[in-house]
């Protein structure tokens, strides 16, 4: 069964950093965009931010920009997002998914998903 597996999530002060990881299960990244995207209660999924297949181009939600950087490390079969300066409006069900080649804001055109990992921010 091909899927993805997220980890890294937790409980966190306002102000203080994570690094949630994305990790492959049945297959490799190599071909593949990878998104993270978050989805807090009663509030649809969003996306957060997408790395390209070779790590090119990457890009942001603007509620994010300046305090996440995505990465990924294709020898490691693994894609990270580290996030800093996390506030409470951050607290949500962080998922990854894969796509090929391309990023897309779409939920709906990535083919692989991971089951989530929490992410709570607060004092």
């Amino acid at each position: 069964q091909l899927q993805l597996v997220e980890s890294g999530g937790g409980l966190v002060q306002p102000g203080g950093s994570l690094r949630l990881s994305c990790a492959p299960s049945g297959f490799t990244l190599d071909y593949y965009a990878i998104g993270w995207f978050r989805q807090a209660p009663g509030k649809e999924r969003e996306g957060v931010s997408c790395i390209t297949r070779r790590g090119v181009s990457t890009n942001y939600a603007d509620s994010v920009k300046g305090r996440f950087t995505i990465s990924r490390d294709n020898a490691k079969n693994t894609v990270y997002l580290q996030m800093n300066s996390l506030k409470p409006e951050d607290t949500a069900i962080y998922y990854c998914a894969a796509r090929m080649y391309y990023c897309s804001g779409d939920v709906a055109e990535y083919d692989y998903w991971g089951q989530g990992t929490q992410v709570t921010v607060s004092s």
